[in-house]
């Protein structure tokens, strides 16, 4: 397991234990997390699991393909620093990984 935490917009966090292997979206989505719609179930075929990945994780992370990259550029919000969550798997390294979401996942 990996500890994510989950910040809302409006700065509220939510810390869970997420499985190995399993992907920070379904990390948030088996756990009740607000603002992480996955309207696609992770497919990368929307971008409503949209969220912001600080400096020091993004190398830890890696590159987003580019068909995730596609997807985001008709992201609400998107940023330079924005991934969707299904396509980031957890494991040992991501242990502690903070994601933000941006404002047009509010719930």
């Amino acid at each position: 397991m990996a500890r994510i935490t989950y910040v809302e917009f409006d700065g509220t966090e939510h810390a869970v234990d997420v499985p190995h292997d399993d992907s920070v979206m379904e990390g948030a989505v088996n756990n009740g997390i607000p603002g992480i719609d996955a309207e696609c179930g992770g497919a990368c075929a929307c971008a409503t699991c949209q969220v912001y990945i600080d400096d020091y994780w993004q190398a830890l992370i890696g590159p987003a393909c580019d068909m995730e990259e596609g997807m985001l550029e008709f992201a609400e919000h998107a940023k330079p620093n924005s991934r969707l969550s299904c396509q980031i798997k957890v494991g040992p390294a991501l242990d502690g990984l903070v994601v933000r979401m941006p404002e047009s996942q509010r719930e």
